[in-house]
Order: C-alpha cells, then structure tokens, then sequence
C-alpha cells in the first residue's frame, strides 16, 4: 500500500488552494479603516499585493500635523515581490498536487508558514516606524505619544479609532495557510498509520 501519495482529497485543495492564491493577487489584502468625530463616514486604505488604494492622500494629510510620514506606494519594496511571491506559492501548490508526492506538501506548507509569519512580522515593523518615527517639528506634538496602526483589531489613537484587519486577499492567505497546515498534518498522520490510508 502506498504511504507516499497523497489522498484524492488532499490533492483537489491543493488545487484549490493554489488558485485562490492567485486571485490574492488581485483582490486587497489589509485593510486599515480609520474613524473620528469629524470623519463619521470614516477614512479607508487597502493594501494590495501591488498597490494601495483608498483614501491614503486625506490620511496623510491629517498624518502630517502630527509628525508621521506620508504613505507613497512607491516606497514600498514589498509592492515588487509580493505579487511574485505569491504567483510562486501557488505554482508550489498546484505542483504538489500535480506530483502527488507528500514530501511537496510537507515543503510547500512549511515554506508558506515561514512566508506569513515573514510577511506579518513586515508588515508589523512598518507600522512600528510608521508610527513612532515622528517629525519634532511636527504642528501638534504630544510628548511620550506613538501612532502605531494595530497589526488586527482596533486601538485608539488620540480622537481617531484605527481599526486593522485582513480583507479578501489575506483571508485568502490565512485559509491556504490553514488547510496546507491541516492537510500536512492528516497527510503526516497516515504515514505513521499506513491502515489508515
């Protein structure tokens, strides 16, 4: 009995899972939605694999009284790899499942778990610099304050509320990294209990 193929199951989520990473690269990833008194309709950015979008030009606006930087699509590195990096995984997904090898589900999930936690763990160290590394001279300076966007959820930032979290495209992801996990994990399983298969 073979142990080192992988179910028909297994390989149809493969599939899956390698087509809506694809479609990740065009639908937003992130969002970041901010709110206060003078904006009750609210203040809206998305991330892209490629691009930001939304109201980013009002935010910098508001953001520039208070000594953060202005958010130009152009300065971000990621914009250039993300799209690729994303096509690779799901080429790495529709692969293994074309191999029918699980040693290249067990390689494509380790390396999307490493992708995610590398691409959080960024995404994180921008908004820290986003929001810590402030102009002195800015208009309005409140001594001891950082305006660190929160990387999911909601944090209160003088009069606004930032709100963070994944849109279509990193729902998209956290599901692939979910089932890859799983699938690996019944997959690892049947290994070790070849009746099972």
């Amino acid at each position: 009995m073979k142990t080192h193929t992988l179910n028909n199951l297994t390989r149809v989520l493969l599939i899956v899972c390698g087509i809506a990473l694809i479609v990740s690269i065009f639908v937003p990833l992130w969002s970041i939605y901010l709110e206060a008194p003078q904006y009750p309709e609210g203040l809206a950015m998305y991330l892209w694999a490629s691009k930001i979008t939304g109201e980013y030009e009002i935010i910098n606006g508001l953001n520039h009284y208070i000594g953060m930087k202005t958010i130009h699509p152009e300065d971000f590195w990621e914009f250039t790899v993300l799209p690729y990096a994303l096509g690779f995984f799901a080429a790495l997904c529709l692969l293994a499942a074309f191999l029918n090898k699980k040693m290249w589900l067990y390689i494509t999930a380790v390396l999307f778990m490493i992708f995610g936690v590398a691409f959080m763990v960024d995404f994180w160290l921008w908004e820290y610099d986003y929001g810590h590394n402030l102009d002195p001279n800015a208009a309005i300076v409140v001594p001891g304050m950082s305006y660190q966007p929160p990387l999911i959820g909601f944090k209160q930032l003088l009069n606004f509320g930032a709100y963070s979290y994944p849109n279509i495209g990193g729902g998209i992801m956290f599901g692939v990294a979910l089932i890859l996990a799983i699938l690996a994990f019944i997959e690892f399983r049947k290994t070790k209990n070849p009746k099972r298969n």
